[in-house]
């Protein structure tokens, strides 16, 4: 069995979905609440449609023969916005909107994200597959560094991977409940 990265299709959104939904409840459980969670879900978490119309989000598929199976996904960004699927609308205010402003790679950080693993492939060196292909795709578009908006469950993964925390923010979710995220950055080579 082999792991292959690729690019995205539409088609491959109702499986994120199911994936993102399954790896959230799964492994994020232990750093956040159920209500957290669910409203996460609901108005955060999920597919970026930009992002798989830009061919920057990638999946990682498991190859064994014939059949594929998506395993992770994630995906980097020339855009301004820094986290937060189809579902995170205009209605959230402040400096984390969405904003499909395009960033200047001289100046700013390409934007790493929406990483979700399968949980029965944590620990597998999935999520490294996918944040090494989306540096290197980053870096060859011009960028200089990387900046993301970590759950509390990634951001030791992105610790360890280099990306130093900058910033926490609280996400208001329409539940009522508040996400806590870890605003982290890396830099290939510093202003």
């Amino acid at each position: 069995m082999t792991i292959q990265i690729r690019p995205a299709v539409r088609g491959d959104i109702p499986e994120l979905e199911l994936l993102i939904d399954l790896s959230v409840r799964t492994l994020q459980a232990a750093d956040y609440s159920p209500a957290q969670i669910d409203g996460a879900l609901r108005s955060v978490f999920g597919v970026d449609s930009q992002l798989v119309s830009d061919e920057t989000y990638l999946v990682a598929e498991s190859v064994l023969g014939d059949r594929r199976n998506i395993v992770g996904c994630g995906g980097w960004s020339r855009r301004k916005t820094l986290f937060g699927g189809d579902r995170f609308g205009a209605d959230h205010a402040g400096d984390y909107r969405r904003e499909d402003i395009l960033l200047d790679p001289q100046r700013d950080a390409a934007k790493i994200r929406a990483f979700f693993v399968h949980p029965d492939w944590t620990r597998q060196g999935v999520g490294s597959l996918i944040l090494d292909a989306c540096e290197s795709a980053a870096a060859a578009a011009g960028f200089r560094g990387f900046e993301l908006g970590a759950t509390l469950t990634g951001e030791r993964l992105f610790g360890m991977r280099g990306y130093e925390a900058i910033e926490r923010i609280e996400v208001p979710l329409a539940n009522g409940e508040v996400l806590p995220v870890i605003r982290m950055s890396k830099w290939l080579i510093p202003f």
